[in-house]
C-alpha cells in the first residue's frame, strides 16, 4: 500500500480490531457520542473478518502501534450506474494529526476506486468540525450542502417495518 510523508497506509488485520474498536470510541468521544456506540471489538472481528466481509479498513501505522484508521464499504449510485467507496470513519489520533496522516488514507482510498473503475468517494463530516472541514476544502472534496441526511432508527424503524401504524 501507498505512504505519505513516512506514514505507512495498509489493511488492517485481524489482530489489531481490539486497537482498532479503541479507536472508534476515541472518535465517538470526539465527536461527543460516545455513549451511543453499542458496537463492539467483535462486532468488528465478524465485520471485516467473517465469512462475507461488507466492511474494510485501512490503518496508518505509528511505531508499534496504530495512528489512525478508514472503515469504509462500497456503496452504489443509480446515477453513474456504478460503485463507490462510502467512507463511514475516517480518525487520526491526535498527535498525528497535521502531518499527512489522513491525506495519506483518503489518497489509498481514492487510488482504491481510481483503480476499480469508482467514480466517487463519498463521506459525512459534523457540521460543527471546522478542522475538518477545512481539511476537506483544502483537498477539493466538494460539500453536498444541497443534500439532508435522513434516518430510520429505533421505534421509527419498528413502526416502519410494520406498516406505520400511528406512533403511541
Amino acid at each position: 500500500m501507498a505512504a505519505a510523508n513516512t506514514h505507512r497506509i495498509r489493511p488492517v488485520r485481524a489482530d489489531e480490531v481490539d486497537e482498532l474498536f479503541a479507536m472508534i470510541c476515541e472518535l465517538a468521544e470526539f465527536e461527543r457520542s460516545r455513549d451511543q456506540v453499542q458496537s463492539s471489538a467483535d462486532d468488528f472481528r465478524v465485520a471485516l473478518f467473517g465469512p462475507d466481509p461488507k466492511l474494510f479498513g485501512l490503518v496508518v501505522e505509528d511505531g508499534g502501534g496504530l495512528g489512525g484508521f478508514a472503515v469504509w464499504y462500497v456503496n452504489f449510485s443509480t446515477w453513474t450506474g456504478k460503485h463507490g467507496i462510502y467512507l463511514e470513519d475516517l480518525y487520526v489520533r491526535p498527535h498525528l494529526r497535521g502531518q499527512g496522516a489522513g491525506k495519506a488514507l483518503l489518497g489509498e482510498l481514492a487510488r482504491i476506486c481510481v483503480s476499480r473503475g469508482y467514480p466517487r468517494l463519498e463521506w459525512w463530516v459534523l457540521d460543527w468540525n471546522a478542522a475538518a472541514i477545512s481539511f476537506y476544502r483544502s483537498i477539493d472534496a466538494l460539500s453536498m450542502g444541497e443534500w439532508t441526511v435522513n434516518r430510520l432508527g429505533g421505534a421509527a424503524l419498528e413502526r416502519a417495518a410494520r406498516g406505520w401504524p400511528a406512533a403511541t
